[in-house]
């Protein structure tokens, strides 16, 4: 089993992996769209934090042996439903050509409110 960590505050101070690969399943934990300081990007644009968290899940999914073809199921926290096609139209440009099982869920606000919405998934490695 392979445990990745991608250096945000959240993880040690609350005792989670980003992602852990097994043998041959991934799971990448709830991510936001945050720089490597912790700090929101892309401010009031859900599209926009919608790409970003789907670039650096890309990210993970290359070091532990997978890639966006072999996801299986994501999960979106959004915290405006209202805005559910945003996140929708930016995830269906993620997936072009094999899309995933989704979910969408509507959450209170997180932990810094100018996020947007947090994305976890499972994927197949390869």
């Amino acid at each position: 089993m392979k445990r990745i960590f991608s250096g945000s505050p959240w993880e040690q101070r609350s005792g989670y992996a980003r992602a852990v690969a097994g043998q041959t399943i991934l799971c990448v934990s709830a991510t936001a769209a945050t720089d490597a300081m912790g700090n929101v990007v892309c401010k009031g644009d859900l599209a926009g934090q919608t790409r970003a968290i789907l670039h650096k899940i890309a990210g993970i999914l290359e070091e532990a042996g997978s890639d966006m073809a072999h996801v299986l199921q994501t999960r979106l926290y959004i915290t405006d439903i209202a805005r559910a096609a945003e996140a929708g139209a930016a995830h269906a440009e993620a997936f072009a050509g094999a899309p995933p099982a989704m979910s969408l869920v509507h959450v209170l606000p997180f932990v810094d409110p100018e996020m947007l919405v947090e994305i976890e998934l499972i994927a197949e490695r390869r």
